[in-house]
């Protein structure tokens, strides 16, 4: 999973705490870690839905200003049948 370094920023700072995913198939899961450029994300929970389930506070949480940001954003997306909601947490710098 590609998070672009301003959404790490802000999930390293506490800010962001939601992530959303299209795919086909999930590249993490609930429970792993994932070792990026700020360093390691836990992956607390994966939940499968839809965009429309989406709520305001949810868009926020993900660090968009409300849902048509998210809207705007989902459209440049890839193509995917798979719709997930993903819980992450900053752990620390990760492991060398």
């Amino acid at each position: 999973m590609l998070l672009k370094r301003d959404l790490l920023e802000k999930i390293k700072a506490g800010e962001v705490d939601l992530v959303f995913r299209r795919w086909k198939r999930p590249s993490v899961k609930a429970g792993g870690t994932l070792k990026t450029k700020v360093g390691l994300l836990a992956i607390e929970a994966m939940d499968e839905t839809t965009p429309e389930a989406v709520t305001e506070e949810e868009a926020r949480r993900a660090g968009f200003a409300d849902k048509d940001e998210f809207w705007r954003w989902l459209a440049t997306m890839k193509d995917g049948h798979l719709f997930h909601k993903i819980s992450v947490r900053y752990v620390g710098p990760a492991p060398v």
